[in-house]
């Protein structure tokens, strides 16, 4: 009985599973075949979709539900090419991507130009700047350690995407190399330093007015309860960015929310003697467009050294977002244990959260949203507690940045980390793979929809739980917003779009057309359905008036 020699490839899917992978995503090439026939002897799950962007971000909405690395498989030249909007969002947000991609034959590297299909001067050069690291393998028994480095460098804190680079010829060849047992990856979580903890916890253990922000590094750690535990010993108002939702319970007293696109809630933020920031670089979104002007002391944690003080000066602490939670609260209780409250500071917290939402609730109700905030109600009620939500860079997803309630760390999801469009649906899909069974809601505009339609076949062929509702407003209706406000008038936003009912249902996927005031029974009939199913809500909604360009 003649047995087919194992390759190169087979040593890349026994790395993966050795490592803990159990499914990977991606769609094939002509370069990569030595994986994809590797594949099929091992036990990996392969999720095929059509287009590598989607791919990418289907890999990225597994990586977020799981929290462990999600393994992206390419090919040379263009497969890869149209990827990296999917890995500039997972490098933006910090999700554990591996992307692990072909090459040209290794006789034609090193700059000899000798023209193979799909060749580009430098690819790894290509993705080096996006990426959070890059490891080639240029040799067979390579392939095991650089699959293991970059494993390691995905979940070492800051998470992020890896590009791991194989030669055509090296997959495809037999190999002697043993079969792939005892690797193993150990990822580095930072840990406080004592010094830099009790310079903090003085600091807040003496606020007045001590306030909390919350970034999406506090749900990537896991660090949740601890964040409550400090929260509740500062008696201190806690305000989630739009990557930290469901990171502080919604209605709980000192929840501010995630109102960051709102004046009273940055003027809040600033007017804190000692803010405390937590997983966040206090970027563009988490800042109000930059003009949150802190003037008392920051505090920040951060994994990422490199956003440390990035924006504003603060007693800087480079740590897991848990480590450092866990050693202040820790710390805090030690000091506060016996000692009397800060004056003017005992139940603070509560009344200060809720006089800042009633005013921002004063300033939305004024300005004749109902119908945007009965859809985004309509919504909520029709998904269940545990199930997450995906948005895409539309005005209903804009709209949930400020005002959704995700129920649960990583109950919300969108792409405002790179702000690319399409992210909703495959990265729904993604979310779907990793659970079975439990259903999925994504959110689009009728123009980021046409970016994943044809990932429509792939839920069908998969049977994948996901809900897509579809916002159809006739064009792109947040730049037709911007450009309107700006200019006066919109150019190049009005789009000409399919049926999306029967389009859907060209693929066999179940659809309905739905309106403001049945879109909470459409959605609940379709998220109790197994399979993927459509919602279309024409609709012509609005965003709320922006603060950060006031006087």
């Amino acid at each position: 009985m003649n047995r087919q020699p194992r390759t190169g490839g087979d040593l890349v899917v026994e790395s993966l599973a050795g490592l803990g992978a159990g499914t990977v995503f991606g769609i094939p090439g002509q370069h990569a075949l030595g994986i994809f026939d590797a594949l099929r002897r091992s036990h990996l799950r392969y999720v095929g979709l059509r287009v590598e962007n989607n791919a990418g971000f289907a890999a990225d909405g597994y990586a977020r539900t799981t929290g462990g690395v999600a393994p992206l498989l390419l090919s040379t030249g263009p497969g890869a090419l149209t990827a990296l909007p999917a890995l500039q969002e997972a490098a933006s947000a910090s999700v554990p991507v591996l992307a692990v991609c072909s090459q040209i034959p290794s006789a034609g590297l090193g700059g000899r130009r000798r023209g193979h299909l799909h060749e580009l001067a430098d690819q790894q050069a290509v993705f080096a700047p996006v990426v959070k690291s890059v490891h080639p393998a240029r040799t067979a028994s390579q392939i095991p350690s650089a699959l293991a480095a970059a494993w390691e460098s995905a979940l070492t804190p800051p998470h992020g995407p890896v590009w791991v680079e194989i030669p055509q010829d090296v997959l495809l060849a037999p190999t002697t190399v043993p079969p792939v047992t005892g690797l193993r990856a150990a990822p580095r979580t930072p840990a406080p330093r004592a010094e830099l903890i009790v310079a903090a916890a003085e600091l807040l253990g003496s606020a007045v007015a001590p306030v909390i922000l919350a970034g999406g590094g506090v749900v990537r750690a896991g660090a949740a309860g601890e964040l409550r535990r400090l929260a509740e010993l500062l008696d201190a108002p806690v305000a989630c960015t739009f990557g930290a939702k469901g990171a502080f319970p919604w209605e709980h007293p000192l929840s501010l929310q995630s109102w960051l696109e709102d004046r009273h809630t940055t003027e809040l933020l600033a007017d804190a003697d000692v803010l405390l920031v937590v997983g966040s670089g206090l970027g563009e979104l988490s800042s109000n467009y930059h003009t949150l002007r802190p003037r008392g002391r920051v505090i920040q944690i951060e994994a990422d050294p490199g956003k440390l003080e990035s924006n504003h000066p603060a007693l800087g602490i480079h740590a897991d977002a848990r480590l450092a939670l866990a050693a202040l609260g820790d710390t805090l209780a030690e000091t506060l244990a016996g000692a009397a409250p800060a004056a003017g500071r005992t139940g603070r917290g509560a009344a200060v959260a809720a006089e800042l939402l009633e005013r921002v609730r004063k300033r939305i109700d004024a300005q004749g949203l109902d119908v945007e905030q009965q859809v985004l109600a309509a919504v909520r009620a029709a998904l269940p507690d545990d199930a997450p939500a995906y948005f895409d860079m539309t005005i209903l997803g804009y709209w949930a940045w400020s005002a959704w309630d995700a129920r649960h760390p990583g109950g919300m999801h969108s792409a405002q980390g790179a702000g690319g469009l399409g992210y909703a649906f495959p990265a729904a899909l993604g979310a779907a793979a990793a659970r079975p069974g439990h259903p999925v809601l994504a959110v689009s505009g009728d123009g980021g929809a046409m970016y994943s339609i044809a990932e429509l076949a792939t839920a069908r062929q998969h049977a994948l739980d996901v809900t897509w509702l579809i916002v159809d407003d006739g064009g792109y209706g947040i730049l037709r917003e911007y450009m309107t406000d700006t200019f006066g008038t919109a150019t190049a936003t009005e789009l000409t779009r399919p049926d999306f009912v029967r389009l859907a249902e060209s693929f066999g996927v179940p659809a309905t057309a739905t309106t403001p005031q049945t879109l909470r029974a459409d959605l609940t009939t379709a998220l109790t359905t197994p399979g993927p199913s459509v919602v279309v809500l024409p609709a012509l909604l609005r965003m709320f008036a922006p603060t950060h360009l006031e006087p």
